[in-house]
């Protein structure tokens, strides 16, 4: 026996469960005449029963190939009470005399979170149908929540398959419907009863026996908060370089009290851009030989500072009389130079006072000496 249907609005009930996935988004594999809406996955979600022949409209058909995949996207998270298929049988008797039934065999029917059906649950896996067997309207309780429902069919090579089973598989569904809760976080057939844990998002829609907390929360009734440093769908997100751990929002992350030093943003995962660093990413790096590698913490210079500046934060230039990597090398003349160049080591600053010449290597006085020397010199021999 199968429940009995009744169309009420734009949503189709069975047993007091809401058909989610009609007129969703759907996929499939491998369409036949892609373009031509004769054959289209969405004929699959679209309400239409009653011609079931491969060129009626109302029916989703593609390629004989090794494997079939088709998916409805439910566009949201639901709980889901069970799940029903409509094959394609041109309208024809249906068993072993119908020429499509070895197609179907062997089918499986996922829900999944992503359209990665192996992500998900396996709701059912035909391991027993044979022609005269398999149903022409296929219905399978599967109570979980997902996003996607997924319909797949395979023939692998190197793989024995019963006499029944097809070279090929194809999709060929006329309609596909899944029953369940129409929003998230209700259960009981009436669709209007809140999940019973109060953290709680999913739960069985039969019994309200939590299936998935909310975000932030986890234990058998989702009455424990996540704990420190951690955050998220199943607690698994790692909280940024929050200012305070403990300051993390257990549900989404967010400082609370702002980010430590050298990050900013709500989650506090992004490093100061480049030449910044420490509270707010309010402090500027000093001279370091490379910028990229000025700590965004704490603004340490990683590999050194340029030359002529010394320090961690490489902000203080050489002392007087000093240049160079580190400050090691002197002055050409350091005691009588003002100030040499950084480079160089020349005396481009000026000499100290007594003192002459471009490296200031000559004394003032002596230097008057021997000009006077010279001068009394040449005159006495003219």
């Amino acid at each position: 026996m199968y429940p009995v249907f009744l169309c009420v609005g734009f949503f189709v009930f069975a047993n007091g469960y809401v058909n989610v996935a009609f007129n969703k988004p759907a996929y499939m594999q491998y369409p036949f005449k892609p373009g031509d809406d004769t054959w289209d996955a969405s004929n699959a979600v679209d309400g239409r029963k009653s011609n079931l022949s491969s060129g009626g409209g109302q029916c989703a058909g593609s390629y004989l190939k090794p494997t079939a995949t088709w998916w409805v996207n439910l566009t949201t998270i639901h709980s889901i009470h069970h799940i029903t298929i409509y094959f394609m049988t041109h309208n024809d008797p249906w068993g072993p005399s119908n020429d499509l039934t070895e197609y179907f065999l062997g089918f499986s029917v996922y829900v999944s979170n992503t359209t990665d059906r192996l992500q998900g649950t396996l709701c059912y896996k035909d391991d027993n149908f044979t022609l005269d067997t398999i149903p022409a309207v296929f219905n399978i309780t599967c109570p979980v929540h997902g996003q996607y429902v997924i319909y797949y069919n395979e023939r692998q090579p190197r793989v024995t398959y019963p006499d029944d089973y097809s070279d090929n598989v194809s999709t060929d569904l006329c309609e596909l419907e899944v029953y369940g809760c129409p929003s998230t976080g209700c259960y009981g057939s009436g669709n209007i009863l809140p999940c019973p844990d109060v953290n709680c998002q999913y739960c069985h829609i039969e019994t309200g026996t939590c299936q998935g907390c909310k975000p932030g929360y986890r234990g058998y009734r989702c009455e424990l908060a996540c704990d420190e440093g951690l955050f998220g769908s199943e607690c698994k997100e790692i909280c940024g370089h929050c200012r305070d751990v403990n300051q993390c929002s257990n549900i989404n992350g967010t400082c609370l009290t702002g980010c430590d030093a050298g990050y900013l943003g709500g989650l506090c995962r992004t490093p100061c851009d480049r030449g910044l660093y420490g509270s707010e990413c309010n402090e500027t790096c000093g001279q370091c030989r490379d910028v990229n590698q000025c700590s965004n913490i704490n603004g340490a210079c990683l590999t050194g500072c340029d030359p002529d500046y010394q320090g961690d934060l490489c902000k203080t230039p050489c002392p007087v009389g000093y240049f160079g990597q580190n400050c090691l090398e002197t002055c050409i003349n350091s005691y009588t130079c003002e100030g040499c160049n950084d480079v160089g080591g020349t005396c481009d600053y000026g000499c100290r006072p007594g003192w002459i010449g471009y490296f200031c290597q000559k004394s003032k006085d002596l230097y008057l000496i021997i000009f006077v020397f010279n001068f009394l010199f040449k005159r006495n021999h003219q």
